[in-house]
């Protein structure tokens, strides 16, 4: 259970840390606590295991990488473990996902990958099936995003 004051830290840090030079101190001013005292609430929030990571988002397209595909893989379910763990490894593998098997959609494994091209994309993708021996996979190329947010808690 969360105390009403961790809840009200929690809405404040899912809309993002302020552009300023200090944000924890104008969190704590909006939450109405000392800079030291909210700082120590959240590193309590972490070792409790609350609050996992922080984490900055960038436009990646801005950035330049404009391409992007959903794969999904044909791995049996004893090789996926193993074979996500090396799929994870890749820099350009930003989400890596177990599902299981259906019997119309034989894929475990689903990646999300990043390029600068669709022609990089499908080098990417090459070179995982090559490093993990996984020859059966599709490309889904985003055509448009109609949504992309982060979860919101408490609101």
């Amino acid at each position: 259970m969360l105390s009403d004051l961790e809840i009200k830290i929690v809405r404040e840090l899912q809309a993002g840390l302020p552009l300023v030079e200090r944000p924890y101190l104008e969190v704590a001013r909006r939450v109405g606590l000392p800079e030291e005292e909210l700082i120590a609430v959240i590193k309590d929030m972490i070792e409790r295991g609350i609050i996992r990571r922080f984490g900055a988002a960038l436009k990646h397209q801005d950035l330049g990488f404009t391409a992007n595909a959903m794969v999904v893989w044909d791995v049996p379910e004893d090789n996926a473990p193993e074979v996500g763990r090396i799929m994870a490894g890749y820099k350009q593998v930003s989400h890596c996902y177990q599902r299981p098997r259906r019997q119309d959609w034989p894929y475990t494994i689903f990646t999300v990958l990043h390029g600068q091209t669709r022609a990089d994309c499908e080098k990417i993708a090459a070179e995982l099936a090559a490093k993990t021996g996984v020859k059966e996979y599709k490309l889904l190329f985003s055509t448009r995003e109609l949504k992309k947010s982060s979860m919101k808690y408490f609101l």
